[in-house]
């Protein structure tokens, strides 16, 4: 749609600035193969379906009422399953919703907010929309954090890990040498894809006072249609986000979200052997395209970020789409020439090798 200069004059003037995230495409055609936004290819436990189906099982009336806007039974269920508290875990409506909190809870300072130059991308949107002043650190030669570059003054610290778009994991080790650096800033590590390889940084949660850790139920455990974010950290920062949660939206989560996350959580089993074959399928993948000439970084998460050395990306992406397959093309520095690509079954990760290598690379 397009927007003239005279309607905008409706609009609060921040928002006429605002560059919003642009979210991956959801496109409808026939026999596509979507490998572009990172959705797990296996469906969620059975255990969540049926309790999906509960919800109702008294009848349609509980949609009269609202949810639990505390969300206990679902804090509960992550407590247990990552062995803290129940006063360190914080919910919402996925974890965008969680981050869009943690923003305005802890990086409205005086000081900049840190964050590197390849990272995701909602970062700078949020950092616009509240008015946060950053300074973007790059990443090295091998897009990989350098850690001495946290060591500065700043007004928060925000990494994503494993990082996106570019798939590689930070050590527990390295993520503690910028806490110990940072006694008084809040440094967040944004988990979304960590449950496909990386160390989850929430076993330092009890020793640092200002780590918050962010994670997401819609990849590993196969719940983007639902919303479910958390956050872990001590309770002082847990009321922070309790404060601005309930001074923007108290109930975040519908009973349908609820309920499933709580199934998911009690199916472990499940959720350790879905992760388990798409990790495998992502190492058979790798192997697949480096046989292929492709270049591919180093993977923990649930997609690789790969370059092909003699043909431009874009084409690549667009030449793809043509035969069905979507892939994520970031059109920006430093990564123009790399593609974003989902791990799919072996299936659906084979018929790419077999449209690479028969209809594209030939």
């Amino acid at each position: 749609m397009n927007i003239t200069t005279e309607q905008m004059r409706f609009w609060s003037p921040e928002v006429r600035e605002l560059e919003p995230y642009t979210p991956g495409e959801q496109p409808k055609i026939q026999n596509l193969l979507k490998l572009n936004t990172n959705e797990n290819p296996y469906p969620p436990s059975p255990k969540v379906v049926e309790a999906v189906q509960n919800v109702l099982a008294n009848g349609a009336d509980v949609l009269r009422l609202y949810p639990d806007p505390d969300a206990s039974e679902l804090k509960h269920a992550i407590a247990k399953q990552q062995s803290v508290p129940v006063e360190q875990v914080f919910v919402g409506n996925g974890s965008d919703e969680v981050l869009a909190h943690i923003f305005k809870a802890f990086f409205v300072q005086e000081l900049p907010l840190l964050y590197p130059d390849i990272t995701y991308s909602f970062y700078p949107v949020y950092s616009q929309f509240f008015g946060v002043e950053t300074k973007v650190l790059p990443l090295n030669d091998d897009f990989e954090i350098v850690v001495d570059d946290y060591k500065q003054p700043n007004g928060g610290i925000i990494i994503t890990n494993p990082n996106a778009p570019t798939s590689i994991a930070l050590g527990l080790s390295a993520i503690e040498e910028v806490l110990q650096a940072n006694p008084n800033s809040v440094v967040v590590i944004d988990e979304a894809y960590v449950d496909f390889g990386a160390e989850s940084a929430v076993a330092l949660v009890e020793k640092y006072d200002n780590l918050v850790v962010c994670q997401t139920m819609s990849k590993s455990r196969s719940l983007a249609g639902l919303r479910v974010g958390f956050a872990i950290a001590q309770p002082h920062l847990i009321a922070a986000l309790e404060a601005v949660k309930n001074s923007f939206n108290s109930y975040p989560m519908d009973r349908f979200a609820i309920a499933a996350a709580v199934a998911s959580f009690e199916d472990q089993a499940y959720f350790e052997a879905q992760n388990a074959k798409v990790i495998a399928s992502r190492e058979k993948l790798t192997t697949q395209l480096k046989e292929l000439r492709f270049k591919v970084l180093p993977s923990a998460a649930n997609f690789i970020f790969a370059s092909f050395p003699s043909k431009d990306a874009g084409e690549l992406a667009s030449e793809l789409r043509e035969h069905g397959i979507i892939v994520r093309y970031f059109n920006k520095p430093r990564i123009n020439q790399f593609l974003r690509i989902t791990i799919g079954t072996d299936e659906q990760n084979q018929r790419l090798i077999d449209t690479l290598k028969n209809e594209i690379l030939i």
